[in-house]
């Protein structure tokens, strides 16, 4: 992990609301769920903003972030060119080698964008189900990496009409990673322990989630990103962002 001023070389938006950054960045170590955090240099924001890492290569880190605030707001507006402060790679990221077997890739909304760097990098092509409320993005790219794409889209304008867990039988599958809004998160988990009990515990899903939560140092200082876990209270930026389902306490 590093902290430095780097230049931005995109910051263009994808669909309302929503926009890839792309900074100079030359670390060959960053693992698939990994984040950053990122800062203006001129301080127009206090506090540095978690942005998970959605792609990268050997000079460049690309991002997929929501304007939901004051801070994702004054980012949306720098210029290509603009220097901006990058503290990471940070967090656990996923480990590559306990994802295997039969796979399912599940992600809601803007939780899709750590997702992306992840089924580049397995040494498999998984079942990729991704979710959104109306506008959907990024499946292109997803496409490339997976062995079947499903959407879901809360309006039924793409793909099936409801919620993404209702795209997939659980019972298919080896191992589930997911991220996106903890509601769906919630269900993803609930689906995966309800297939054990199902299976009398025949067949044990691993499941590993990417948790969100709101941070201001990103290093586990601050402990302002605390989450419940059977081994006592943990830091989603420090210990996570990628925990196992059967870790947490919910």
């Amino acid at each position: 992990m590093k902290i430095c001023s780097s230049k931005i070389l995109k910051n263009e938006q994808v669909i309302d609301n929503i926009y890839k950054l792309i900074i100079e960045f030359n670390d060959d170590k960053i693992l698939p769920g990994q984040f950053f955090m990122l800062k203006t240099l001129n301080n127009e924001f206090l506090l540095p903003r978690p942005i998970s890492v959605n792609d990268c290569d050997d000079n460049s880190v690309t991002f997929l972030y929501r304007v939901e605030g004051m801070g994702t707001k004054v980012m949306s507006n720098l210029a290509a060119g603009t220097e901006i402060q990058a503290l990471g790679p940070t967090g656990n990221g996923f480990d590559l080698d306990k994802i295997k077997g039969k796979v399912a890739i599940i992600g809601g909304g803007i939780g899709t964008a750590p997702l992306l760097y992840l089924v580049k990098k397995l040494k498999l092509k998984p079942d990729v189900y991704l979710g959104f409320r109306d506008i959907t993005y990024g499946l292109d790219e997803f496409e490339k990496y997976s062995d079947k794409l499903l959407i879901a889209t809360e309006d039924g304008s793409l793909g099936q009409k409801g919620f993404v867990t209702a795209l997939l039988d659980f019972d298919d599958y080896d191992c589930v990673v997911t991220c996106g809004p903890e509601i769906m998160m919630n269900a993803v988990m609930d689906a995966c322990e309800k297939s054990k009990a199902k299976n009398n515990s025949s067949k044990d899903i691993k499941c590993y989630v990417s948790l969100e939560k709101r941070m201001a140092c990103g290093v586990g200082a601050c402990l302002g990103c605390v989450v419940e876990t059977k081994d006592g209270m943990k830091r989603v930026c420090k210990d996570g962002p990628i925990f196992e389902a059967s870790e947490l306490l919910r």
